[in-house]
């Protein structure tokens, strides 16, 4: 018996693993995110298969259902959306399931930061604007943030940055951004609504606007939002990676062509 994390991306059934939708096919129990994973998914599920929606469940009633699971010799998929090593609450699922010696394994997904990178065909990192991209979130009501991981602390490199979980806190990430040289009022955001849903949204603002645009678009919850000088950058230099003047060891110099 074997407990399978699996990610099923960030809203578009296809864009699951197909390692992933083989898993969910086979499990006789799949317990899955149903706030963010869409039910075309988990529909994967063979028949007769123990299908629960762990949106109002609690921690101890999750891994309840595991540990049935386990006395029955039931291998369980554990589906959650995007990628679970990001704000999946995983880490202390495998916690209680290290406690109780069940085995699991983890399969990755595509991340919302991505999928909304290609929706708008971005790319985060641009030569000489952008090396580096941060994907981080603010505190709520969830729990507090580390110290050392303020936003006015992050910014200081510049990066790109992914800011999850956070859209009725927009106030907070502009008193945090807009002083610091690297962001200021002009520089981009990008606000990612239900990345990969039918329902799916892009707007594109400033960080001194950002907050006006969220409320105008009535937006409160599922969205992330995007920071930085390389959002939509187009006066950059190419990169050396295909540059004829750039050797390396899979295009080594070229031997000049014989004289004729």
């Amino acid at each position: 018996m074997t407990v399978h994390f699996i990610g099923a991306g960030p809203g578009a059934p296809d864009l699951i693993t197909v390692r992933g939708l083989r898993l969910i096919e086979r499990c006789p129990v799949c317990l899955y995110a149903g706030s963010l994973v869409p039910q075309e998914v988990v529909a994967a599920a063979p028949e007769g298969a123990r299908v629960l929606d762990t949106a109002p469940m609690t921690l101890d009633e999750i891994i309840a259902e595991i540990v049935a699971a386990e006395e029955r010799g039931e291998d369980v998929a554990r589906v959650h959306s995007g990628d679970p090593s990001l704000y999946g609450a995983i880490a202390e699922q495998m916690r209680r399931l290290d406690a109780l010696s069940i085995p699991y394994e983890i399969t990755p997904g595509v991340p919302a930061f991505a999928a909304a990178a290609a929706a708008l065909k971005t790319e985060l990192t641009v030569p000489e604007i952008c090396q580096t991209v941060i994907l981080t979130r603010t505190a709520m009501k969830s729990s507090s943030m580390p110290e050392g991981e303020a936003l006015s602390t992050l910014g200081q490199s510049g990066a790109t940055l992914a800011i999850h979980l956070s859209i009725r806190n927009i106030p907070h990430i502009q008193r945090e951004l807009l002083p610091l040289e690297a962001y200021g009022s002009d520089c981009p955001a990008i606000i990612a609504y239900r990345v990969g849903w039918p329902d799916e949204a892009f707007i594109r603002s400033t960080l001194g606007e950002v907050h006006r645009a969220a409320r105008e678009a009535k937006l409160t919850r599922t969205a992330l939002i995007f920071v930085g000088r390389g959002l939509g950058a187009r006066d950059f230099i190419d990169s050396k990676l295909y540059d004829a003047g750039h050797v390396h060891i899979l295009r080594p110099k070229r031997k000049a062509a014989p004289a004729v």
